[in-house]
């Protein structure tokens, strides 16, 4: 298991990106948040496997229809810090 934090940046807000983000990652499984930043950027914690981290960043930069990544920043967070269960969207 791993866990990374994204800030994602783009048209990223008002735009449904954390409702897509939320499905995409129970759907692959996934543990953690997603929730808006007071910058414009979206921020996500995402725990799993690394191969359901890979493809909701691969899914990420595309996100939904009307979302826009301009770009998205990942560091990786130490496991022992950290307490998840589920998915969650908050604002």
């Amino acid at each position: 298991m791993h866990a990374v934090k994204l800030r994602i940046q783009g048209k990223v807000q008002g735009v449904g990106y954390r409702r897509w983000f939320e499905q995409q990652a129970i759907a692959l499984g996934l543990n953690g948040y997603v929730k808006n930043l007071a910058t414009g950027e979206v921020e996500a914690l995402i725990i799993g496997t690394e191969d359901a981290i890979h493809k909701i960043l691969k899914h990420s930069l595309v996100g939904p229809l009307r979302a826009d990544v301009t770009k998205i920043d990942q560091q990786e967070i130490p496991m022992h810090e950290l307490d998840y269960s589920g998915f969650k969207m908050m604002r």
